[in-house]
């Protein structure tokens, strides 16, 4: 019998046949990726993997390469549903396949609240419809690709800092028409096949133990048959969580639901037999649509492989530019015309960086990688009269880059060997000098996790061993040590950094690492110096927290290379590093000495054009003296093709901000309560999130939500809006608008569909609610007619008084244009009769 015969069994007499320990297995997972199987009722396991950006398969060091997607803010940004299905069909359901799961751990779709928030670059918006939107397509084309999504954190999980702690405040409105409501047009749209539970609470009750959001809403009223998961060490009781609807814990490592926890609980009455049959039911309810929907996945030999073709490759390019945001363009000094340019710099910390993603759970490690910089010299190969200057100029990153290219065997391959190596006994400090295991790493950030060999001792050591890259001219060389244990790190057999005897606790690996150390060795050309770190897992002591000197770029010598080219490009932002899962930023402010740098590039030339990466805002105290600004998120594998592409012009921008850029930290609406508190965290901005905050308040941000330029020019003529169509709980009517290509160059425009709700109104409402978009692609001189259809979610409010959402009698105001602050056409309709309506 094959696994994927499972697709055909019947579930309701399988679930008859199980025993009671049986149930409770299959309700809490197994290792760290898994369900559990139970063979001789033909159960199969089916495994997960993290997302929403790739799929980056069971491992966290040596994991398979793999495709890194654009982050979720870009593919916000592209306001593009048709894009994302392609997206989830194309790319993300046949990654899944090629890792041996049947399930990604995605989409994200909580709400850009602040972009302080460290995961903030995992969601795709600050407005519920547009992530709604995105959402719903990302689901349906992953899924119709056979594979499930578990869309998440449901909810309200939307900062890092005491994540499994805080309890969200949230009003009951905000709640529904907020932070509910990407999660409710998703499910309304695609049905996910499974749902994650976020770690926090809501309104006192942790998420996995929440009856109210967990049954009320989303089974009751939402009629989710789907199975619901937690997140990772998520589940904080047995009987709570099992009551509440949780029908799987993940996952089996540590976990609360093992056969004796829950055997006890059955016999002291906490929780019943029949209760724990039903978890089981909906998890093998999961298991037979994996099996229906990729039955080569359950079949096959779970090896994971690495696949990708020319065409995978064009769809990446191409998602990752369309995401590309152009700020401004002042003198149209973009598209960038080789042929008219001798030298260009290209200058900044993140131009030969390696930055694909924020960290955490959606990092991976990618098959390919193009930074800006070779994007740049490969886009200008054609060029060769065409001279590339470069510098560093000022630093970008949070911990020192990885060695990841800069590492090698004595054999020549890229990387470094480990040994893994017992101690006398588990609970000595003294390592076997006979290795048990030596394996090849390949990179440098190691997160070992699980990927340990099970023989060794409760205390072990690893140790490293590689060759570092010959240098032309002897250099001065900072070196970065982090551990989550004890570490030491030698060059050519010298302690460089003992980050063993004493440790500064920091903010890496989850919170269980240190800070970094630093120590500088004068590598001598030509010399393959040897490098070697010896790791302990377990942590040293901590009796100090004394600021350790860093060496710093001087700006100098890239004001220099600026002052002689004929054009700048200036590549600046944040990395996975400053915006990770665990914690949150401290600052919207760029790293270090950027902001001089970007403002002394822009004093030494006039056509000085800067890029940005970033998941989220940053401030950009010199965006006044800058002619052309592009913002490119963070756009994995392609990023350099992708920028370089729009930079030259092969792509014309058609991104549009997925959230807004202020002006200053404090202009944001949760500023002075994003924190927790005594382990609160208060929603006092309540409804107005995002732009609505800064319409309501008449506070002009640095760039608007839905602003994006292009290197042609649009016209948004004649809104019409057809009469409304009522009964007795919905509404239909359809607005159209015209849009014409007045410029010179083919390219992509968005009507954005804002509506106002009545001023007879008995509530108060965001002045501005984005309800609708369409994005066109039009050549010069082109006009095409955008239509939009407004239903009952265009004008309805949850009413708290009588949980019911309600929709108004009385005269709503449309407003449309390219973005939230550019909406010159307006339109009214009459509703005639109001109703209330519940469900979705």
């Amino acid at each position: 019998m094959a696994p994927s015969d499972f697709a055909r069994a019947n579930v309701p007499e399988i679930v008859d046949q199980l025993t009671t320990d049986e149930s409770i297995q299959l309700v809490a997972g197994v290792g760290f990726w898994k369900t559990h199987a139970v063979e001789r009722l033909g159960i199969p396991a089916i495994k997960v993997s993290d997302g929403p950006n790739g799929v980056r398969g069971n491992h966290f060091v040596n994991g398979t390469p793999a495709k890194c997607l654009p982050a979720a803010t870009a593919l916000g940004a592209t306001w593009d549903p048709k894009l994302i299905y392609e997206v989830g069909l194309k790319l993300l359901a046949p990654e899944a396949k090629l890792r041996a799961a049947s399930v990604i751990l995605a989409p994200t779709c909580n709400i850009q609240r602040n972009p302080l928030g460290g995961r903030s670059f995992e969601s795709f918006s600050e407005d519920p419809y547009l992530s709604g939107l995105i959402a719903a397509s990302y689901v349906n084309g992953v899924q119709d690709g056979g594979i499930g999504t578990a869309i998440k954190h449901f909810v309200g999980n939307d900062k890092e800092n005491d994540r499994m702690a805080y309890d969200s405040l949230i009003s009951e409105r905000a709640l529904r028409e907020v932070y509910l409501m990407p999660f409710m047009l998703a499910q309304k749209l695609a049905q996910p096949w499974s749902y994650m539970t976020a770690y926090n609470r809501v309104n006192g009750t942790h998420l996995s133990e929440n009856p109210a959001i967990l049954q009320s809403i989303l089974r009751d009223e939402w009629k989710f048959e789907g199975m619901l998961m937690s997140d990772w060490f998520g589940t904080y009781s047995v009987d709570l969580s099992i009551k509440a609807g949780l029908d799987l814990e993940m996952p089996g490592v540590n976990k609360w639901r093992s056969l004796d926890l829950v055997n006890r609980s059955i016999q002291s009455r906490k929780v019943t037999k029949r209760v724990i049959k039903q978890r089981a039911t909906k998890v093998l309810e999961l298991v037979q649509k994996c099996a229906a929907g990729a039955p080569e996945v359950l079949d096959g030999d779970g090896e994971e492989r690495t696949l990708e073709s020319d065409a995978d490759k064009d769809l990446m390019r191409r998602v990752a530019a369309q995401s590309i945001v152009l700020l401004k363009n002042e003198g149209g000094l973009l598209p960038l015309q080789p042929k008219n340019l001798k030298k260009i710099a290209v200058i900044g910390g993140n131009a030969k960086a390696i930055v694909l993603s924020g960290g955490g759970s959606a990092a991976l490690k990618a098959s390919y990688f193009v930074s800006p910089y070779q994007g740049i010299v490969d886009a200008l190969a054609t060029n060769p009269e065409v001279e590339i200057t470069y510098s560093e100029g000022a630093r970008a990153y949070l911990t020192s880059p990885s060695l990841d290219y800069e590492l090698f065997t004595e054999d020549g391959k890229r990387g470094w060997m480990g040994s893994w190596h017992s101690h006398v006994d588990d609970d000595s400090m003294t390592a076997l000098d006979e290795p048990l295991r030596v394996d090849y790493f390949d990179e440098t950030r190691i997160f070992i996790s699980t990927s340990a060999p099970s023989a060794l001792t409760k205390r072990w050591t690893l140790k490293l061993r590689g060759q570092l890259l010959p240098r032309e001219k002897d250099t001065p060389f900072e070196f970065g040590l982090i551990s989550a244990g004890r570490a030491r790190l030698y060059v050519d057999g010298e302690l460089l950094i003992d980050n063993w005897t004493r440790q500064r606790r920091g903010d890496a690996f989850f919170g269980s690492g240190s800070e970094e150390e630093h120590g500088v060795f004068n590598l001598k050309a030509g010399v393959r110096h040897k490098v070697c770190v010896e790791f302990c897992n377990v942590r040293g002591p901590a009796d100090g927290d004394e600021d350790e000197a860093v060496m710093d770029s001087n700006p100098g010598e890239a004001v220099a290379l600026a002052k002689e080219a004929d054009a700048v490009i200036a590549i600046v932002g944040l990395n996975g590093d400053w915006e990770t899962e665990g914690n949150d930023r401290t600052t919207l402010a760029l790293p270090g000495r950027t902001d001089e740098l970007v403002e002394k590039l822009a004093a030494a030339n006039p056509k000085t054009v800067v890029v940005t990466e970033s998941g989220s805002s940053i401030l950009m105290p010199w965006a006044d003296k800058v002619p052309s600004m592009v913002h490119a998120w963070y756009l994995g594998n392609a990023t350099g093709q992708a920028i370089a592409d729009v930079l030259f012009g092969q792509q014309n921008p058609g991104g549009k901000l997925s959230l807004t850029f202020p002006n200053a930290e404090e202009d944001v609406p949760s500023f002075g309560h994003f924190h927790s508190e005594n382990g609160k965290v208060r929603y006092a901005e309540d409804l107005y999130v995002g732009y609505k905050h800064y319409q309501h308040r008449k506070i002009k941000p640095l760039f608007a939500f839905g602003h994006g330029l292009s290197y042609t020019t649009f016209e948004f003529s004649n809104l019409k809006l057809s009469k409304p169509t009522e009964s007795a709980d919905d509404i239909n009517l359809t607005a159209s608008l015209q849009i014409t290509n007045t410029g010179p160059v083919t390219g992509s425009e968005v009507a954005q569909i804002y509506v106002t709700l009545p001023a007879t109104s008995e509530l108060t409402h965001p002045p501005l609610q984005l309800k609708g978009f369409a994005k066109v692609n039009l050549e010069p001189g082109k006009s095409e007619t955008v239509e939009v259809q407004l239903d009952k979610y265009a004008v309805s409010y949850w009413d708290d008084r009588f949980t019911t959402w309600t929709v108004e009698k009385g005269e709503y105001l449309v407003r449309a244009g390219p973005s939230s602050d550019l909406l010159s056409l307006g339109a009214t309709f009459v509703v005639e009769k109001g109703f209330e309506w519940r469900g979705i």
